[in-house]
């Protein structure tokens, strides 16, 4: 049996960035993506800590130690630039790896998302 578990966290980025014309996806320093053991075009779960909303994208990998966090195509209507966000992925893993598994956490700087 197979489930799904936490992968990865980026706890608390502020948006700098909201792109509507773009096809989709959310923009990530890649400082930030190697952190997280996330990868470009990982499907990813963002939590909207400034309004309740939850949006599911994929990743594209943003400037090294840039700080970006650019919400891109139709979801940028459900943020703002300032807004703070948390950044999920899962992993399906066998039931019995999926009680030793340890998920990869990044606690940011919240102003300059910048790994502290």
């Amino acid at each position: 049996m197979k489930i799904e578990v936490l992968k990865s966290k980026i706890h608390k980025v502020t948006v700098t960035q909201t792109n509507l014309q773009y096809v989709g996806s959310i923009t990530i320093d890649e400082a930030l993506l190697e952190a997280s053991n996330i990868i470009e075009n990982e499907k990813v779960q963002v939590l909207n800590l400034s309004n309740g909303e939850r949006i599911e994208t994929y990743v594209i990998k943003g400037e090294r130690n840039s700080g970006i966090i650019c919400i891109n195509g139709p979801a940028a209507r459900k943020v703002i630039v300032g807004d703070v966000v948390i950044i999920l992925s899962y992993a399906l893993l066998d039931f019995t790896e999926a009680k030793t598994f340890k998920p990869w956490f990044v606690f940011p700087d919240t102003s300059t998302n910048h790994l502290l």
